[in-house]
């Protein structure tokens, strides 16, 4: 398993990812290809000046195919400053483990670089694998809510896990 940087060249990954109707399911469906390439080259800036982490999830390595993205990012959740964590983890790769081994991974550098502080999680209630992941990776539920993703009101689930407190323990 190993992750890294998006970039420029990964455009057909976010095509696969956005633009799916099955990758989508739960976000309140797929995206259209238009703005996605200026979205790339925004998430690609922001990786790259340390300000997010948008990371590609390599199983097999960097000689092998990718399988999605795991991303962290800084945003304004009612009126205050969180950190927010996602993943996004292509169908022919799922189910075998790959989205937990890379979500832990990104975890163990945000608490190795302490980077990162406390982290929340929205995935919808619908989506029962993300709630699930949550839960293993040990995020504590907060509560259901609804917000927004992409100009959509979602209802979900609203997880934190502080990372201070669990790389002391």
């Amino acid at each position: 398993m190993e992750l890294r940087n998006l970039g420029l060249g990964d455009l057909w990954l976010y095509e696969a990812i956005h633009c799916d109707p099955r990758m989508m399911e739960h976000l309140g469906g797929p995206l259209p290809r238009e703005g996605l390439a200026e979205k790339l080259r925004r998430d690609v800036a922001t990786t790259e000046a340390g300000e997010t982490w948008v990371l590609v999830i390599l199983p097999d390595g960097p000689r092998g195919p990718a399988a999605g993205t795991v991303a962290i990012w800084e945003h304004e959740w009612r009126g205050a400053p969180i950190n927010e964590i996602g993943w996004m983890v292509l169908p022919e790769f799922q189910g075998r483990g790959i989205g937990s081994a890379a979500v832990r991974a990104a975890l163990d550098r945000a608490r190795r670089e302490g980077r990162w502080d406390v982290l929340h999680a929205f995935p919808p209630l619908s989506n029962a694998a993300s709630n699930a992941m949550c839960r293993k990776m040990g995020f504590t539920m907060v509560e259901e809510c609804e917000f927004e993703f992409r100009d959509r009101v979602l209802t979900g689930a609203h997880w934190q896990l502080d990372l201070r407190a669990s790389a002391r323990a």
